[in-house]
């Protein structure tokens, strides 16, 4: 989380959302592909700061296969997927964090 990696925004941010559903399910759409998973959370603990981070753990990916542009950000979110180990939601932002600091993908509420 040293920020080696800088910050990537997708060109299009309307081609990368995440719809969680209430029944343990979520739906993605990364650029050209669709897919789901499953979903399981915990909330921060009671007591702890509004920031502090609850566990997210996320189902294997399926999605479809489609060959999208050179600039698409969807091997490298598809590929950290398994990595997601908790979250924060600031400012109706949801912040995934992966797993070893490898990083942090930050989903903006759609319009």
């Amino acid at each position: 989380m040293d920020d080696a990696q800088g910050t990537v925004c997708p060109p299009d941010p309307a081609h990368y959302t995440l719809e969680f559903g209430a029944d343990g399910h979520v739906a993605v759409r990364l650029d050209c592909n669709r897919g789901s998973a499953t979903w399981q959370a915990q909330p921060a603990a009671p007591g702890r700061p509004h920031r502090a981070a609850g566990s997210l753990l996320l189902g294997p990916l399926a999605t479809t296969r489609a060959m999208c542009p050179p600039d698409s950000l969807a091997p490298r979110l598809s590929s950290s997927w398994p990595y997601v180990r908790s979250y924060v939601i600031e400012a109706g932002h949801l912040h995934l964090s992966l797993m070893a600091d490898g990083g942090i993908v930050t989903w903006a509420p759609a319009p």
